[in-house]
């Protein structure tokens, strides 16, 4: 008899998860009917060092996402109407649907961001889709160096996070321009003349490491606003801690025979090291801030995001997480 309880126990706890979990087979059998709008091209164009993306796994499993949120947006127009109608005015034209993209270093969020970005353009729904990459909201290496924070980049507080909060406000207040500074990996730093112009898109993707923190909790016990609060939809792309510090290495070492070659790379010192000593280098510096951040900081946001994607150890998703509704 216990046997059966522990049975129906299971299955009541599996039912009664917030979650609908599909492995990657009956996520991909989502979008049969689904036309995949890239081509062999554009996928190798959108792809990430290190990234093993390929025509299978866009057909797979973004497909079927993109159409997903596709239907959110469409979803979110929906109730924009029937707003007006309930308030008996016409409003502006609708704020902008807003996706946040998170995930660790190395994890591949970056290719995920770029390849929903070309996919959702495809839907004539939502033609113009901006992505934004919270890089350029992190504090100048000046600035980080002054606070002593410059060995903590990518940490929460090495960003500037009311600019950003800002900018995610101005958005979702239907600005009709919004601006946003602009990173370069090249020189590790912000470029201080250059912006990004964000002009009344349909859809904004915002990716970064941190973009699903919670508030912070401020000195007299109040908390405020957060990015998340202004999100649509969030995704989070997961993998193994161990497949990740091992991507991390890989592409470190990748980098060390192009970007670091460059002069004015920033991490130019490290072009010169021998494969024993790059893969040393790679995984200190994981060791003591990649790995620290994706534990302390990074992770513990899973469980905030709408959707996760999990990856497997050859970069393939393995199965797909959706919160209900």
């Amino acid at each position: 008899m216990s046997s059966h309880g522990e049975v129906h126990a299971a299955d009541a706890t599996r039912e009664s998860s917030p979650y609908v979990e599909l492995d990657r087979s009956a996520w991909a059998a989502l979008a049969h009917e689904v036309e995949n709008p890239l081509n062999a091209d554009e996928i190798r164009s959108l792809r990430g060092l290190g990234d093993q993306l390929d025509l299978d796994e866009v057909q797979q499993i973004y497909l079927p996402l993109s159409r997903l949120l596709s239907l959110y947006v469409e979803s979110a127009g929906g109730l924009h109407r029937k707003q007006e109608e309930f308030l008996h005015q016409v409003q502006p034209q609708r704020t902008p649907f807003v996706i946040g993209l998170a995930g660790s270093v190395a994890v591949g969020k970056s290719t995920t961001a770029r390849v929903l970005r070309q996919m959702l353009a495809h839907w004539p729904e939502h033609p113009n889709v901006a992505l934004v990459t919270t890089d350029g909201f992190l504090y100048p290496n000046a600035e980080l160096e002054r606070r002593g924070l410059l060995q903590r980049k990518g940490f929460p507080e090495s960003y500037d996070r009311r600019a950003l909060l800002r900018f995610v406000v101005d958005i979702k207040s239907g600005k009709d321009e919004v601006e946003a500074p602009v990173y370069s990996h090249l020189t590790y730093d912000v470029l201080p003349d250059e912006k990004v112009v964000v002009k009344r898109p349909d859809i904004v993707i915002i990716e970064g490491l941190n973009v699903l923190q919670p508030a912070r909790v401020r000195e007299d016990g109040r908390t405020g606003l957060t990015l998340s609060d202004f999100f649509d939809f969030s995704v989070y792309v997961d993998a193994g801690t161990g497949h990740i510090r091992d991507w991390y290495v890989e592409r470190f070492l990748r980098l060390r025979e192009t970007a670091f070659r460059d002069p004015d790379s920033y991490f130019s010192k490290y072009g010169a090291l021998s494969r024993e000593e790059a893969v040393a280098e790679a995984q200190r510096i994981w060791d003591t801030i990649n790995g620290p951040n994706l534990s302390q900081n990074i992770l513990p946001t899973r469980s905030r995001a709408t959707l996760v994607l999990r990856k497997d150890r050859d970069h393939s998703v393995r199965y797909v997480r959706l919160r209900k509704l």
